[in-house]
């Protein structure tokens, strides 16, 4: 069995070690003591820290991982029921305002061992090359530290560590190699944007899908049962829990779930000696040599906020006075209408088609910043819920439209909202029952971001009518993958970390999650977050061999 090959993951354990299945036999896995220093820890085990904690254990470190959320075995602990699967959300109490306060939850937001990936849609997406140069070359947003070439060979690695599943040639962005797996066959839901696609003169492909399209070790192909977004019940989902963390514990790292991280402290030199965490009904303390943040765009300015010392008053790495801001979300509105045939558009993965042509043409905009458009399959609650939120439709109304169901076709966009400052997240004088203090998110869209989604809807109901649907409608308000809150770039003053995801301020402690980003892009942050940390741990290699960690 390959080194990456995904196995069964391990049940959530509550305080012992968790297993981890190597050929024909369960090997109970290394537990680290507390007061044994640890040479990361790493708070939140997503599509950064989980990534991270692969990488950083299998260049030879010691890692101990924390998770709020439980271990899961998807094989075991997984229903095929949308409202059975609420456990794998962050749903803890967080306060929104501002003048679009944001809606929170399933989202874009995840707890449990795998973060977000456990329940994403698993659209694995590169960006486009201009936009780590945003501000220089589109005259917008801000410049990434990082060029897009080196990013390409990270996305590459992280691409075959997925298996993707992709088309044989990708028509937008500079050429690349096939995708590991061969592309998904497209639903019915899938060729309506093809056909409307066609008929505006515009390409499309089929969607690369971090799930697998033929058999990956344990993991078997995709069977298309839809049940993707509420947690994957056969592990053929190739999400943090099932390939990047099996890799991490067999190269010696610690998953210490149902720890909740509340403070990362500091010591009379200034740099982190480790974290109080929450665990089994007392709080702890693990001592480590690096303490990374990496549970993502509330929750890692929420820490570093709630550890402010004397040293560090405004919280840690905050000398820029910029951790917590510049918050951003994508774009997630939604056309949708009726087709005549059946589209039965659950069946499957549920962006099984896209457009990137948005993202990519920059004629015929009066905005900045791009857009991706999808195949849409929401499952029959999640419709349901969309029926009341954006029509209002309830009773005999709303059972009169779902019996329209298996007609319904959709497209939806991940478009690219501004980075603007006054997005942020502070800590509210409220209190969780853990005593830490509750995430306040301040949210207010800009003109830009307000032409972006205009722009996508008439495009999107145009390609719907070239299509064949008729009584189509706008789904105008949603919102999906948070980004922001502790950017890196090249100057201290106008940034939180470097290219490297280490702190200006405390020299010892890193950030690695999606926080990160300076712009947010048109497509699904997961790829990037994941090739970013595959970066971080090679750039950690590499300064620990020159003496210089």
């Amino acid at each position: 069995m390959s080194a990456d090959d995904p196995m069964t993951t391990p049940r959530a354990t509550g305080g012992r070690a968790p297993d981890v299945m190597r050929p024909g036999r369960w090997v109970q896995m290394r537990e680290f003591d507390d007061g044994e220093e640890v040479d990361f820890a790493i708070v939140g085990t997503g599509a950064g820290g989980g990534t991270l904690a692969c990488r950083l254990a299998e260049h030879g470190f010691s890692v101990v991982a924390f998770d709020a959320g439980a271990y899961w075995r998807p094989l075991e602990d997984f229903a095929s029921e949308e409202t059975s699967q609420n456990k794998l959300y962050w749903t803890e109490e967080r306060i929104v305002d501002g003048d679009d306060p944001l809606q929170l939850g399933a989202n874009n937001s995840g707890r449990s061992v795998g973060g977000s990936t456990v329940h994403f849609a698993m659209v694995s997406l590169r960006f486009r090359p201009e936009w780590f140069k945003a501000r220089s070359l589109l005259g917008y947003g801000a410049d990434w530290p990082i060029d897009w070439r080196e990013m390409w060979h990270y996305y590459r690695e992280v691409e075959r560590a997925l298996k993707i599943a992709g088309p044989v040639r990708y028509p937008w962005g500079p050429h690349r190699p096939r995708y590991p797996y061969r592309p998904h066959e497209v639903n019915a839901a899938g060729l309506v944007l093809a056909k409307g696609a066609e008929a505006l003169g515009i390409p499309w492909a089929e969607t690369p899908l971090a799930t697998v399209s033929a058999p990956r070790g344990l993991s078997p192909p995709c069977v298309y049962r839809g049940l993707c977004v509420v947690g994957c019940a056969t592990n053929a989902k190739q999400s943090v829990l099932v390939t990047w963390l099996p890799r991490a514990l067999r190269a010696g790292a610690e998953i210490r779930d149902l720890a909740m991280v509340g403070r990362v402290e500091t010591n009379a030199a200034g740099r982190a000696s480790g974290v109080q965490y929450h665990r089994g009904g007392k709080w702890r303390f693990q001592r480590a040599r690096n303490v990374v943040v990496a549970g993502y765009a509330i929750e890692t300015p929420r820490l570093l906020l709630n550890s402010a010392t004397a040293a560090h008053p405004d919280g840690l790495a905050n000398s820029s006075g910029l951790v917590g801001r510049y918050l951003m979300v994508q774009a997630n509105q939604a056309v949708w209408g009726r087709m005549d045939d059946e589209i039965r558009a659950y069946k499957g993965p549920p962006s099984l088609a896209i457009t990137e042509h948005w993202n990519y043409e920059d004629r015929g905009k009066d905005f900045f910043g791009g857009y991706a458009i999808m195949s849409q399959g929401p499952l029959p609650v999640l419709w349901a819920r969309t029926l009341l939120g954006a029509r209002g439709l309830w009773g005999d109304a709303l059972k009169r439209e779902m019996q329209h169901y298996n007609h319904v076709a959709g497209l939806k966009i991940v478009g690219e909202y501004m980075p603007q400052e006054r997005n942020r997240v502070t800590l509210a004088g409220e209190r969780d029952a853990l005593g830490l203090p509750v995430a306040r998110v301040t949210y207010s869209l800009c003109d830009n971001d307000r032409r972006l989604g205009a722009h996508a809807l008439a495009f999107m109901r145009r390609q719907l009518q070239a299509a064949g649907a008729h009584d189509i409608w706008d789904q105008e308000d949603d919102t999906a993958h948070l980004n922001g809150t502790a950017r890196m770039g090249a100057d201290p003053r106008t940034s939180v970390v470097n290219a490297d995801c280490r702190s200006w301020d405390v020299p010892n402690l890193w950030i690695c999650d999606g926080s990160v980003f300076p712009t947010i892009g048109g497509v699904n942050p997961s790829l990037t977050i994941q090739a970013i940390a595959c970066r971080t741990a090679d750039r950690i290699r590499a300064l620990a061999a020159r003496g210089e960690l």
